[in-house]
């Protein structure tokens, strides 16, 4: 059985090979952002993935692999409420930066 470290290290390589197999395939998609599902960041389209209705950006793609590879998650539904406090200080940055670009 492959210790954590090496789950982790494995997932690693692998969610960076679709990201850069991702901007092989489409240039343009490094440019192109989304807002994540999981941690409400603004993120690059490379390396994200469509699981269901929810996309998730290539860091929390990570997250969520790892997690299903160390059976921590039985569905990415339980990531996405393990991460509502992230999602929640996203949007409160977003409208922190909002209302001060209001002000300029």
């Amino acid at each position: 059985m492959k210790s954590r470290e090496d789950v982790v290290k494995e997932m690693q390589l692998v969610v960076e090979q679709m990201r850069l197999d991702d901007i092989e395939e489409n240039p343009d998609c490094e440019h192109e952002f989304f807002t994540c599902d999981a941690c409400g960041d603004t993120k690059s389209l490379a390396g994200s993935v469509q699981y269901g209705q929810l996309r998730l950006c290539n860091d929390c793609v990570l997250i969520a692999e790892t997690a299903f590879e160390l059976n921590q998650i039985k569905d990415i539904k339980e990531l996405i409420d393990a991460m509502e406090d992230k999602r929640l200080e996203a949007d409160c940055e977003f409208l922190k930066a909002e209302e001060k670009r209001m002000q300029n």
